[in-house]
């Protein structure tokens, strides 16, 4: 692991990741490997692919959980915090604002950037997958689970379809890749014990009971309740939350439908984490100001919370786990339907919403190319979309 590093620099870090890393969860994970183990060397592949697997395995806002785990490992605390503000604060005050102005995007323009934002997660995904699969899947067995995977994913159209992946991943590199030269795990340092870990979890377990079975105090208090329970009860990412923020601020009458599907039609053009959508919505609750700032903190506040708890709790407790016999067979196996994971969600969302004709795929695929064969940053990736998007509408019609 490389030494630590100061809080300024987490911050400055996933500050800029936080306004660059557009496409969502899937997608922040390629973002994450290209800046920090690529060109930083904050971590090395395995120790990588630990922390995804755990992240994948728990409820949350993966793509958050995951760099708040590194800002943990890389500034301690402080540097965890940092990580999560500055991955998280840009887009939260970027959909308020970007809902508001939401009319200037139905445009032709408007529409053009949008979707080559979409191009963008193609490519980001696709570097992701190409890279990890490399060191991961290298053999025959690693190289079966992750086909498995691919195939369950787009079979079993589920919220916990990924869990039911990676615990069966796990299986199978217990049977099956045992006689391959597996090194053992290589540790990930926390710095605090175990039973810091079992009290956060505690922590946890007592927030989620308050807020499933706590009575309503106030309008405030009911609101964060609604958030911690979406947070901590969600499997799958940013869209499979909606349903159950949709009943929380919809179906009480504090959100209208109209205003809750503009807000997440805005959130799908912005960097970030998809979760900060929260931020959206208790913005425009009643309030008597124009933009509910009390609202909107205590929105993002609680959404992510669970999410945070759970991981800080899950680290240190994995550490103990970890160097039993077959963890790190189990391990290998976890790793590989990780990457079946993300190489079935290039397919489906990514794919299938965003390359609509030959154009799109040239387009896509010269953003990739950019990535792998040039080495530049996503952020020429999101220019180059973007710019190409637009200046095909003042083309004739292809």
């Amino acid at each position: 692991m490389a030494q630590k590093a100061s809080v300024s620099e987490v911050f400055n870090t996933f500050f800029k990741l936080g306004l660059t890393s557009f496409g969502g969860p899937v997608a922040h994970i390629g973002h994450f490997r290209k800046e920090l183990i690529e060109k930083r060397q904050w971590l090395n592949e395995q120790q990588f692919s630990q922390l995804l697997a755990i992240c994948q395995f728990l409820p949350g806002p993966a793509s958050s959980q995951l760099g708040f785990s590194l800002g943990l490992l890389r500034a301690g605390w402080l540097g965890a915090l940092a990580a999560f503000l500055a991955f998280t604060l840009p887009s939260a005050l970027l959909i308020i604002g970007f809902a508001s102005a939401l009319p200037l995007f139905s445009s032709e323009i408007g529409t053009a950037i949008i979707h080559g934002l979409k191009l963008v997660a193609f490519a980001v995904i696709a570097d992701a997958i190409w890279g990890m699969s490399k060191k991961l899947c290298p053999d025959w067995q690693r190289r079966s689970i992750t086909l498995c995977a691919v195939a369950a994913i787009l079979l079993i159209n589920v919220a916990w379809s990924q869990i039911l992946v990676i615990v069966v991943g796990a299986i199978a590199g217990i049977a099956f890749c045992h006689s391959m030269s597996c090194k053992a795990l290589q540790p990930i340092n926390v710095g605090y014990k175990p039973s810091l870990g079992l009290a956060l979890l505690g922590v946890f377990i007592a927030l989620l009971l308050a807020a499933l079975f706590l009575s309503k105090q106030s309008d405030l208090v009911a609101s964060g309740q609604a958030f911690y329970r979406a947070g901590a009860l969600v499997f799958g990412g940013g869209h499979v939350v909606l349903p159950l923020l949709q009943d929380a601020v919809v179906n009480t009458g504090q959100v209208s439908n109209t205003d809750f599907l503009a807000g997440y039609g805005a959130s799908q053009a912005i960097p970030g984490p998809m979760f900060s959508f929260v931020a959206y919505l208790g913005a425009i609750m009643p309030t008597t100001t124009s933009v509910n700032w009390l609202g909107a903190t205590i929105a993002l506040t609680f959404m992510f919370l669970p999410g945070i708890l759970l991981i800080s709790a899950a680290l240190p407790l994995w550490q103990s786990i970890a160097n039993r016999p077959h963890a790190a067979n189990a391990i290998t196996g976890i790793n590989a339907a990780v990457v079946g994971i993300l190489a079935a969600a290039l397919y489906d969302p990514v794919f299938t919403s965003s390359v609509m004709h030959v154009v799109d795929l040239a387009i896509a695929l010269s953003g990739f190319a950019l990535l792998v064969i040039w080495r530049l940053s996503p952020l020429f990736v999101v220019i180059w979309c973007v710019l190409a998007n637009v200046l095909l509408t003042w083309l004739p019609a292809c």
